[in-house]
């Protein structure tokens, strides 16, 4: 734990708390700064002038990254009929409507669901080992669709999902470290974009009021918002 601490501090040392960077240096203090010896997320938080506790002020939607976030995700496509051919040919890793049984009996190795309308009456009963874990198929996210091709093939080529949590901020995976700065820079970008876009129509003041990029054991690094407001 020592040598991690150190390793903290050496890597802090390295970035001007008080500075806001633009994206490109913003990534290459982050890349410079990461010390893990796996292949480090980089994260992008941002704090939103949203009261999430107003359902006209939630702000949550998706993005699909250019570069997507360097992780393989795992598709599960609940589903029945002429869609469990489609999904299967789309790439998906899991498909078939007796994974609704699975899940119940406890099995969870998936990283996204989705399913076609017509089975999501059998997945109602999941809500409570579904919903705490984001794993709830939902029409706005795009995981419930009849179009289960373009849904998978999207998911595989990197679209994420946010939503703001209860303190106003916004968490998502923007890429790994072994990304080449200027992936990394557009991918953050359309993300940003997109938060931009998503702004409620009731949020007042400053709607973007920070955004801190990292790795995942690394210190954050300011983002300047200029070109945001």
């Amino acid at each position: 734990m020592a040598a991690r601490g150190k390793q903290f501090t050496a890597a802090l040392a390295q970035v001007d708390r008080a500075k806001f960077y633009q994206p490109a240096e913003a990534v290459d203090m982050v890349k410079g700064a990461a010390f893990a010896k796996f292949d480090e997320t980089v994260e992008i938080a941002v704090r939103l002038g949203v009261d999430p506790r107003h359902a006209d002020q939630v702000v949550r939607g998706t993005v699909v990254l250019p570069h997507g976030t360097g992780k393989s995700v795992r598709v599960l496509v609940i589903a029945q009929g002429d869609k469990v051919r489609e999904a299967e040919a789309a790439g998906a890793d899991f498909v078939g409507t007796e994974y609704v049984q699975k899940i119940k009996d406890g099995w969870l190795d998936c990283d996204v669901i989705v399913a076609t309308p017509d089975v999501m009456a059998q997945l109602g009963q999941l809500g409570r080992v579904l919903g705490p874990r984001g794993l709830m198929p939902n029409p706005k996210a795009g995981t419930v669709t009849m179009d289960v091709t373009k849904a998978v093939q999207e998911i595989k080529a990197g679209k994420i999902e946010f939503r703001v949590d209860k303190t106003g901020n916004v968490h998502a995976p923007v890429g790994k470290v072994s990304f080449g700065a200027p992936q990394l820079v557009e991918n953050i970008t359309a993300f940003m974009d997109t938060i931009v876009r998503a702004k409620p129509a009731a949020a007042k003041g400053t709607y973007i009021k920070s955004a801190t990029v990292s790795s995942t054991m690394g210190p954050g690094v300011r983002l300047d918002l200029a070109e945001y407001r």
